[in-house]
């Protein structure tokens, strides 16, 4: 069986930019690794990224709980789960604790318990064997997001930290979870990030 690695944080704390460098890195040194962006990953799953992301009207919590999970429920069966069972590391940029951050403890969409559920739905019951968690202030966050922002980057600072709040959390209870000051040098994450990985003792080819 694969590694399942994903990457999590607030919009501009750098997730997407450091699992792209590693799963370069893995390439070069020999490893099968595949990356995939959360929603997105699958034709229907681009299809639904883009209702959540550019959608004009108002989107009801509950219904954009759902859309992450059903665009997440078809990148698991279409890709990960494939791609695990013969023994690939798959990078996520995102996966379901951040539906966990934003739609349970920002949105308040539903109670914990059922977002918990849904998600092992969606997931096929498929939890990573490492999660980074790309801790950035939103008020630093926001700084860094200068290009024209989509629909969730537009819901403010005071958004942001309930969603960090609810990483903060996941991250004090699942040791999976590996804390990355995203303030850093972007050599020196990278480099912590590799020294973590190496801890999961996987082989390349």
């Amino acid at each position: 069986m694969g590694k399942l690695i994903s990457f999590e944080g607030i919009d501009g704390s750098g997730k997407s930019t450091h699992a792209a460098r590693l799963h370069q890195r893995l390439q070069q040194e020999g490893y099968r690794a595949e990356i995939f962006r959360e929603p997105g990953g699958t034709d229907l799953s681009e299809e639904i990224r883009t209702i959540l992301l550019h959608y004009k009207g108002e989107l009801d919590p509950v219904a954009e709980l759902l859309l992450f999970s059903a665009a997440r429920a078809q990148l698991v069966a279409q890709k990960v789960k494939p791609l695990l069972e013969q023994d690939c590391i798959v990078i996520l940029d995102r996966f379901f604790d951040s539906t966990t951050a934003y739609q349970g403890y920002a949105r308040k969409a539903v109670d914990p318990g059922q977002i918990n559920e849904i998600n092992k739905v969606a997931s096929c019951g498929i939890t990573p064997d490492l999660t980074y968690y790309l801790r950035l202030s939103p008020e630093a966050a926001a700084a860094r997001l200068t290009d024209e922002k989509d629909r969730l980057e537009k819901s403010g600072v005071g958004f942001y930290k309930l969603v960090q709040q609810g990483f903060d959390k996941l991250a004090s209870e699942e040791s999976r979870f590996v804390i990355i000051d995203a303030e850093k040098d972007i050599k020196d994450i990278h480099q912590e990030i590799w020294e973590h990985f190496e801890k999961l003792n996987v082989q390349p080819g």
